[in-house]
């Protein structure tokens, strides 16, 4: 009987366990060896060696006792390969195709113990193929998962890992602030905010004798300590993680870590970096218009609004955007503000000189004298003329669904009229105006201050019929019913109908006049309206 040379090949795509005294590639090996000896009657002989991989992937040939394997099979010194599983051999369909050529040719087969073929046989090679073209598929669903997993985490804030940037150390899966390497971050903002050349910033850099990151890799290698040269500084000006931020692709996300550079500060050198790039493609950028309420204003959800601006017809148009629209730019269903920056400011600016001489001798002042209400009256006149000093004056603007809340800032106010802090009723710094809104197109449009209210009587009737036609549904009428007893359409009966689920404070606003501009009863009976009232509350307030 001709003699069968068996050598068990084991492998294990990780590490873990390994140290145990009985692991993985020891379970695999003893369910192999007992397998060799059922086949004792076959001619089969084991080969005492051991070919183990532990913590090697599948994915790959290049794994030591694997080469060691197929060099004695091309030597002719092995004559089967018994495994636990065909996954252990390998996983790529390719890579099992060389695999095999090479078994081929030297007449050597392969079994598997846990599964019923070997390779010697027409039927096994073809259910080793089926199974093997699945082994490959749950390894690239592995991978696709593992990158969704990464995309989802990056969207969350969470840090996955790769070279700790500069300024931070790691911290599980977020960061925190190393404050010597951060002082070294700021000061390059600085430098470049001051020079507005990268080179300038270079070299300056190298007088401070500010460094990069010194960083000591598993091996025990150090590396990094060096100058700064200009695409590192480049890297170190745009990269958003030192503003809170984590980038994935092209989007980025609001990153649980604590931002090294102010949010504004570091958009505000992202757009001298697109500048200066224009400006060397020798397309020189025109002055920049400022946004005065950049990093004072702030929506419903706390969310900050963000300078943005666009062309049309070469006129360069400013905005106030909700910060989630442009962070995650490009995916459904995202509300929030988008407002022309200045009409908002002319309206802020006049709204905050009428507040304060309203209310300067009422509230605003404790104890008031005719002295410092003299003073004061005439601080606010002079502000008026000067928006620069006007929005000084503002801590925070919160812009809500029908209201505009101003907190004015206790320190600046004390200073503009020449008094200290303890003259000055700190509650009566913030107040609220109310607004109505008009939409075009994307953008809205606030009209802030009292507006006498416009009930939209063609809305307040089709809200009647909603909750007429919905109650004899209830009650029982069929659609045939109450279209002969309406004269109206099915159609129609669905359209209205669905006015009836609106949450009680909208119906609420619509019978008083309240309501959006943009919220009509074109607008409802053309749009699908969400169920859950918070989303009908934010949907209309974007309106």
């Amino acid at each position: 009987m001709r003699k069968i040379r068996c050598a068990i090949y084991t492998r294990k795509s990780t590490e873990e366990g390994l140290d145990q005294e009985f692991n993985s590639l020891d379970a695999q090996r003893e369910a192999c060896e007992a397998y060799v000896a059922s086949q004792k009657h076959e001619g089969w002989v084991l080969l005492p060696e051991y070919y183990d991989d532990g913590g090697i992937s599948g994915g790959t040939l290049k794994r030591p006792a694997l080469q060691r394997l197929m060099a004695l099979i091309d030597d002719g010194d092995i004559d089967q390969i018994v495994v636990y599983k065909i996954d252990r051999l390998t996983r790529s369909l390719p890579d099992f195709a060389k695999l095999v050529d090479r078994l081929d040719a030297k007449e050597a087969s392969f079994v598997s113990v846990t599964q019923a073929f070997n390779t010697a046989t027409s039927m096994g090679r073809l259910t080793l193929n089926v199974l093997l073209s699945f082994a490959q598929f749950e390894r690239e669903v592995t991978t696709e998962r593992i990158r969704d997993k990464i995309a989802a985490s990056k969207k969350k804030g969470l840090w996955m890992g790769g070279n700790i940037p500069l300024g931070y150390e790691a911290d599980g899966r977020t960061l925190k602030i190393n404050a010597e390497e951060a002082q070294t971050i700021k000061t390059l903002y600085d430098l470049y905010l001051k020079h507005k050349l990268i080179r300038l910033v270079k070299e300056e850099a190298a007088k401070l004798e500010l460094r990069s990151k010194r960083r000591t890799n598993a091996k025990g290698i150090t590396r990094g300590g060096n100058y700064f040269d200009r695409g590192h500084i480049y890297h170190i000006l745009s990269n958003p993680i030192y503003a809170g931020r984590i980038r994935h692709k092209d989007k980025t996300y609001e990153g649980q870590h604590a931002a090294i550079i102010d949010p504004d500060l570091w958009d505000n050198v992202q757009t001298l970096l697109v500048a200066k790039a224009s400006y060397d493609r020798g397309q020189p950028p025109k002055a920049v218009e400022p946004s005065p309420l950049a990093g004072r204003l702030y929506d419903e959800t706390g969310d900050r609004l963000t300078p943005s601006h666009t062309k049309k017809n070469g006129k360069r148009l400013r905005y106030y955007i909700s910060h989630r629209l442009i962070k995650q730019s490009g995916e459904k269903d995202i509300t929030g503000w988008r407002l022309p920056a200045p009409p908002l400011e002319e309206q802020i600016a006049k709204a905050i000189p009428k507040y304060m001489n309203d209310n300067v001798a009422s509230s605003i002042l404790i104890a008031p004298t005719t002295e410092s209400i003299s003073k004061a009256m005439s601080a606010i006149a002079n502000i008026a003329c000067d928006k620069n000093v006007l929005f000084d004056l503002i801590g925070k603007i919160s812009i809500e669904p029908g209201r505009i809340i101003i907190a004015l800032d206790h320190k600046h106010l004390a200073v503009l009229f020449e008094a200290t802090k303890d003259v000055l009723n700190e509650e009566a710094l913030t107040f609220t105006l109310p607004f109505q809104t008009r939409k075009r197109g994307v953008e809205t449009k606030l009209i802030i201050g009292h507006v006498e209210p416009a009930k939209d009587m063609t809305l307040i009737r089709n809200l009647a019929k909603a909750y007429k036609w919905f109650g004899m549904i209830k009650a029982g009428y069929t659609f045939d019913e109450i279209i002969k007893q309406e004269g109206t359409s099915r159609r129609r009966i669905q359209q209205i109908t669905e006015l009836a689920f609106l949450a009680p404070d909208i119906v609420q606003m619509i019978s008083e006049g309240r309501q959006p501009t943009g919220l009509t009863s074109e607008w409802l009976l053309r749009y699908k309206l969400p169920s859950d009232w918070q989303d009908q509350r934010a949907l209309f307030a974007t309106l």
